[in-house]
């Protein structure tokens, strides 16, 4: 070969490489916190909120309809999206992290930004982020804050350890939980203002710290602004992006803007929905307008299903009888339930010229799927002490033909630590059957109504094709079923992960669920 050949070809393959780089797509991954499978148009035609948006973003991609958090409440989903493990495998085996709790994912641990970050991304984390942080202290005790009269012994003039920026985003900007202290915005490591007051009673009922003239209603819409004007800035840099955009809403406290309220149907729970829409809209509008849209994988979920009467009024089942919406469409539970309407969400996803437009999976798939989904995009190969749990859906997604789920099974978990398995049609939830242990479940009325049968079983076992609102248990008479799924499970926990690999260390040992003993009546 003569050398201007060889240069020539050197030439080639540089820029064919750098095609390459630039086909790269952008991934904006925007989840919902407590959205129901059935608050939005494009899955349940009876809704009473309008979401135009997310309809829309439906119609140019595809809509999963057998989609799932790995949890029914919203710390141990995020930590499964961001690292590929469920997070039962941690110190946190029931409910969520408090106010002022320490970090979740271990400093070590790799996560789908540290992932995008080691090829060439720049990424950001805006909204709530839930995982836990450190705060320096006044008195060198941990963090604490509104309890009694003292506002917080938190030193806001120092940074905040251990957060987003150092778990794989080089940007963060939001709220830690919106309803937890301290009350004010943070941008990476630093708290925007000293929250010098003490916030307590009407919605914020977590007593703490606040920063002056906070208000709730103020949250969403700043950070609709924040991440539209992060994306515009991002894509004239020509580099590719990651955004997590972790909304509040609608999660409590429930605080629609002024030009929303009214809008839907279904109160201020679906007024703040349809706001909700709006946000996820300007985003998307943001795209289009920098050019960043035809080269970006858009995914729209929820963190689990929708919120009960309590912080939410009214809460899912009182929706139904007020307004005749039902927030998880036909499906059995809500929020903190092992039941399908705790964990079964909306799925959408968009990538222009990969996704078919108006596709539609009835593929079973779930959040903590996302890393190694990511990794297949980046041909990236993921070390064995990572994203134990995570599955590659890339196939599903391109509409590949497939002769196999791509699952070989799903593990569920409620906010008390029962446990769930599926495979197939069928789902087992290995702990006694009733409410889920939660005294804010199922009312009475909505019992009689689906008649559920039978009742008092050691577990539940249900096959969803045929019985989706879960109201037959089949756990008495399918012995061999019930075995099968119970050996399955106790692999998943002992090997330390539900992929192939080399078996890893969970954190601490798993503990079984524990009904809650009844009170004793005098």
């Amino acid at each position: 070969m003569s050398l201007r050949l060889c240069i020539l070809s050197l030439l080639f393959g540089a820029a064919s490489i750098q095609a390459e780089e630039l086909r790269r797509p952008n991934v904006v991954y925007i989840m919902a916190d407590d959205l129901g499978w059935g608050d939005l148009g494009c899955y349940n035609a009876d809704s009473k909120i309008p979401t135009p948006r997310l309809d829309r973003l439906a119609s140019e991609g595809m809509r999963f309809t057998d989609a799932h958090s790995p949890s029914s409440v919203c710390t141990p989903t995020r930590y499964a999206l961001l690292t590929g493990r469920y997070a039962w495998r941690t110190r946190l085996q029931r409910n969520v992290l408090g106010p002022w709790d320490k970090p979740l994912i271990a400093p070590d641990r790799l996560t789908v930004g540290k992932l995008l970050q080691q090829h060439g991304y720049t990424t950001a984390c805006i909204g709530k982020w839930h995982l836990g942080q450190k705060y320096a202290t006044t008195d060198g005790k941990p963090a604490v804050g509104g309890v009694n009269k003292a506002l917080s012994n938190v030193d806001f003039t120092q940074p905040i350890a251990d957060g987003p920026i150092t778990r794989g985003f080089d940007h963060y900007f939001g709220t830690i939980v919106p309803n937890y202290p301290p009350y004010c915005f943070i941008e990476n490591d630093r708290t925007l203002g000293i929250p010098s007051q003490r916030a307590a009673g009407g919605l914020f009922n977590i007593p703490g710290p606040m920063v002056p003239d906070w208000k709730l209603v103020n949250i969403l819409p700043e950070l609709t602004r924040h991440a539209v004007k992060w994306v515009e800035d991002t894509a004239k840099t020509q580099q590719p992006f990651f955004l997590y955009l972790s909304l509040t809403s609608p999660h409590y406290p429930v605080v629609p803007a002024a030009e929303f309220i009214g809008k839907s149907g279904a109160g201020e729970y679906g007024d703040f929905v349809h706001q909700t829409d709006w946000t996820i809209g300007q985003v998307l509008d943001a795209l289009q307008r920098s050019g960043a849209a035809e080269n970006t994988l858009v995914i729209f979920t929820s963190d689990n299903g929708p919120e009960v009467t309590g912080e939410v009024n009214p809460g899912v089942y009182d929706r139904v009888r007020q307004f005749a919406h039902r927030s998880s469409g036909g499906l059995r539970g809500a929020k903190r339930d092992a039941w399908e309407g705790g964990h079964r969400v909306p799925f959408i996803a968009r990538w222009p010229g990969k996704i078919a437009a108006g596709a539609e999976s009835a593929e079973t798939m779930c959040h903590v799927d996302f890393i190694a989904t990511v990794a297949a995009i980046l041909d990236a190969k993921l070390p064995d002490n990572a994203a134990e749990d995570s599955v590659n859906i890339l196939p599903v997604l391109l509409g590949e033909k497939r002769t196999a789920p791509v699952r070989e099974a799903t593990i569920h978990h409620s906010a008390q630590g029962k446990f769930a398995i599926r495979q197939g049609d069928w789902v087992l939830i290995d702990a006694p059957s009733g409410d889920d242990n939660n005294a804010r479940g199922e009312p009475q009325w909505l019992k009689a109504e689906r008649s559920y049968t039978p009742h008092d079983q050691p577990g539940e076992l249900f096959n969803l094709r045929e019985d989706p609102a879960e109201r037959h248990n089949h756990f008495a008479d399918q012995p061999q079923l019930v075995s099968k799924l119970k050996v399955l499970l106790e692999k998943y926990k002992a090997e330390g992960r539900s992929t192939p690999g080399a078996s890893q260390k969970n954190d601490v040992e798993i503990q079984p669920f524990a009904p809650r003993k009844a009170k004793s009546t005098p």
